[in-house]
């Protein structure tokens, strides 16, 4: 998959739980700054998240059903996943942010009940000018299989 292109300096990647601009803006942000999420998936949060957007098809509520095909039983909304994302970038704080949307966005494996998601989130471009910053956002298991990609765009508002 390709990922934008850093267009300025980097640092040595290191992974934090919790990322706070120290100037409060993009200025403070250095490429291949990188903050994580890590959930174990539980059978409450499919149930919960299926009851939350009405998403109750089978794939993800009718193990029976879904121990046939070639997941072996039920797994996750892909978009419980995009939740992570989210979940990842707003630990990235960087002064008042919105997101602009997600690109590219790809379920590459099912995760079934009992799966740790570590979602990492790093910071791949830059645009001080339109105050933007775009980050490679990847979930992986724990046999570290990738599990879900995209591309997010952050807008500083102020």
């Amino acid at each position: 998959m390709d990922w934008p292109d850093a267009r300025t300096h980097t640092r040595e990647t290191m992974e934090l739980e919790y990322y706070e601009s120290p100037t409060g803006d993009v200025n403070g942000v250095a490429l291949g700054t990188t903050v994580t999420f890590t959930k174990t998936v539980s059978e409450s949060d499919i149930y919960l998240y299926a009851g939350i957007t009405g998403d109750f098809s089978p794939n993800h509520i009718n193990e029976e059903y879904m121990k046939g095909g070639q997941y072996g039983g039920r797994i996750a909304h892909g978009t419980l996943l995009m939740g992570f994302m989210s979940a990842v970038s707003a630990r990235t704080r960087i002064g008042r942010s919105v997101s602009l949307g997600y690109d590219k966005v790809r379920f590459l494996k099912g995760v079934k009940p009992g799966d740790t998601v570590t979602t990492r989130y790093t910071v791949e471009s830059i645009d001080k000018e339109k105050r933007r910053l775009t980050a490679r956002v990847e979930c992986v298991n724990q046999h570290d299989d990738v599990v879900a990609v995209a591309t997010h765009i952050k807008m500083i508002v102020d």
